[in-house]
């Protein structure tokens, strides 16, 4: 917000990537909250309710019509938040045991597309839970989504923005610190 636009400057560029260590860590504590919940449908009503929420406050700080679409932009019509929600239903149908999960996780990733972090989000929520436990595997099953997104960004977005999604994986040394410091909050359900 204090550097509107990408500019191709250097406190504008650390400023992002310090926000680009955000998404990381809510993709695993969202893996995490699936896991734990004790009432799924308490916590998907949640995340939707702050998806919902989040949507305004995103659209008023940039200045992005709160209708989705209207300006013919498909990209970044709304907060993570919309993301993440749906990344829970996406767990519960690949996980569970529904029927049709590849048209629903294949639905689910376009009902996201227009987010922040796109479907990618999705699909990074999806993959860390398959390697939940092995801090390493879901490393490199980041690593490959951050990398689709941020060649899609670089391409499609902006060269500047593509090359400061990969400063996202900065976050995993300072999560494997964590977890090895102190491991017993993976068995908490706090």
């Amino acid at each position: 917000l204090i550097f509107p636009g990408m500019p191709n400057n250097i406190w504008s560029n650390i400023l992002h990537i310090i926000g680009r260590l955000t998404a990381p860590i809510m993709f695993f504590f969202i893996c995490e909250g699936f896991y734990y919940t004790k009432n799924l449908k308490k916590y998907v009503t949640r995340l939707f309710l702050f998806a919902l929420i989040s949507h305004f406050a995103y659209c008023f700080a940039f200045g992005i019509n709160f209708i989705p679409f209207i300006n013919g932009e498909i990209f970044n019509q709304t907060s993570i938040m919309w993301s993440l929600a749906w990344a829970v239903v996406a767990l519960y149908v690949v996980y569970g045991d529904t029927k049709l999960k590849t048209v629903l996780l294949l639905i689910i990733c376009a009902i996201t597309f227009c987010a922040d972090f796109s479907s990618i989000a999705v699909m990074c929520i999806v993959a860390m839970y398959g390697k939940r436990g092995d801090i390493k595997k879901q490393v490199v099953s980041m690593e490959v989504w951050l990398g689709i997104y941020a060649l899609i960004s670089f391409i499609f977005v902006n060269k500047t923005y593509g090359i400061i999604i990969l400063f996202s994986i900065l976050v995993y040394p300072l999560e494997a610190i964590f977890i090895a410091s102190d491991g017993s909050f993976l068995s908490s359900p706090y």
